[in-house]
């Protein structure tokens, strides 16, 4: 169990900006004043998160953000994170375009069609991505080179020795 935590003293013109606050069109802000007013009143963090029906981490995320930036905290920020980059970025978009025109089996895999999973298996195992990245990723990450992945299954050609002569008499 985690120990309680509340807000630092509050001097008369902060507990004023947050009073203000409460009367705020936007509903963060009001939450959140409500959160730092209560626990500057005494209030442990579950007892808050019960009262405005919230949880907990939500009060202790307020106070922690009342203790590193004041009252800029009131203000909604992006909910974006601060690494959101591409894990397959450009160094390795090449790469991935001649991986998609090889078979598999050059890879050691024993199909010779690619699937999202398989191609995400083997820029990890080539560590062009730091972690295994899910099938929806890679999709992503080729839609963003411009690659359209049902295009991407025609570009495969059969080990086998006789494949150009077969398929010139299926086409022809």
């Amino acid at each position: 169990m985690k120990p309680p935590i509340f807000v630092r003293a509050l001097g008369c013109s902060e507990r004023g900006q947050l009073r203000a606050g409460l009367r705020s069109a936007e509903a963060f802000t009001v939450r959140r004043c409500q959160i730092l007013l209560a626990s500057a009143n005494g209030l442990r963090p579950s007892a808050i998160a019960r009262t405005l029906a919230c949880a907990v981490g939500t009060v202790r995320n307020a106070i922690h953000a009342f203790a590193r930036t004041g009252l800029a905290c009131l203000q909604e920020q992006s909910s974006r994170p601060y690494s959101a980059r591409p894990f397959l970025d450009e160094r390795h978009t090449e790469a991935l375009k001649d991986l998609l025109h090889q078979s598999p089996r050059l890879f050691g895999k024993p199909t010779s069609l690619w699937t999202l999973d398989l191609v995400a298996e083997v820029c990890h195992s080539r560590c062009w991505t730091p972690r295994r990245l899910s099938g929806e990723a890679i999709r992503v990450t080729l839609k963003r080179l411009g690659i359209r992945w049902r295009r991407a299954k025609h570009w495969i050609t059969s080990p086998d020795p006789a494949y150009a002569r077969k398929k010139n008499s299926v086409t022809a």
